[in-house]
């Protein structure tokens, strides 16, 4: 049964969380992909499998990480080996098939930034906390799924810095998937261009473009996502309230 008290964000983080199939093997960021990610485990796919850069693979966290190097993702890891293991054997190795980011900026092609904001790289505006794992992720997986919030100011037309090269027009690429909270975007198999391929509900397309720093590109035939069922809210609201007991922060925002 689905209800229709829900905020984007949950809307969002939901959407991303119904795609991770059960037995997945996912590269997992910090912030709304862990979210996505663990209620993926504690819902629809149990049998998931969560890697996170500081070497935990198969990690059950019962409240989401503070950072990579949360004590809290080793606790009932299924095993924790070292960083260069997991990047030349478990990434390089093809053995990803889905690498989950976040980022502050997203161009066209799906390309992120997440290292610095206005200015120039020595004297930027906001500097960010920089590339981590991404690059290796973007360029590794699979398969590549970003989740974010859709403004202007995250979906610019230029990158004020190319962290992540995700796609590109010329290059073959993994499939890039962008959930925001407005909708799904995939980029295109021939261009690498993100088209809008899903609406959340009580959005129309009208609002994606006006929120895209492009000429949107939007599919023929465009999806509806599904409204988020009682479960699906239940159990991200306990995820959320698990946190914020633990830590004093939801993760929610993050």
């Amino acid at each position: 049964m689905a209800n229709q008290k829900f905020t984007p964000d949950e809307m969002m983080t939901i959407a991303a969380a119904r795609k991770l199939r059960d037995g997945d093997v996912c590269f997992v960021g910090i912030g709304k992909p862990s979210a996505a990610a663990n209620l993926a485990r504690i819902t629809h796919a149990p049998g998931v499998v969560l890697i996170y850069e500081s070497g935990t693979i198969g990690a059950k966290p019962a409240v989401l990480p503070l950072s990579i190097g949360d004590g809290e993702l080793a606790d009932d890891a299924e095993t924790v080996v070292s960083v260069p293991e997991i990047f030349r054997y478990w990434l390089q190795g093809g053995r990803i098939d889905v690498g989950f980011l976040g980022a502050a900026q997203i161009d066209k092609f799906a390309n992120l930034n997440t290292t610095v904001i206005g200015g120039s790289y020595e004297q930027p505006k906001v500097r960010l906390p920089g590339a981590g794992g991404a690059p290796e992720i973007a360029s590794g997986a699979k398969e590549i799924w970003i989740i974010a919030n859709h403004s202007k100011r995250m979906f610019v037309d230029k990158l004020d810095f190319c962290t992540s090269a995700a796609g590109n027009s010329s290059k073959k690429r993994a499939p890039t998937t962008v959930i925001s909270d407005l909708g799904v975007m995939v980029a295109d198999t021939a261009s690498g261009e993100l088209t809008l391929t899903a609406l959340h509900p009580g959005i129309n397309v009208e609002q994606v473009k006006d929120a895209t720093g492009w000429p949107l590109k939007v599919a023929v035939k465009l999806d509806v996502t599904p409204a988020p069922t009682e479960v699906e809210l239940a159990a991200l609201r306990d995820l959320y309230a698990r946190t914020a007991a633990a830590h004093g922060t939801s993760g929610e925002g993050e």
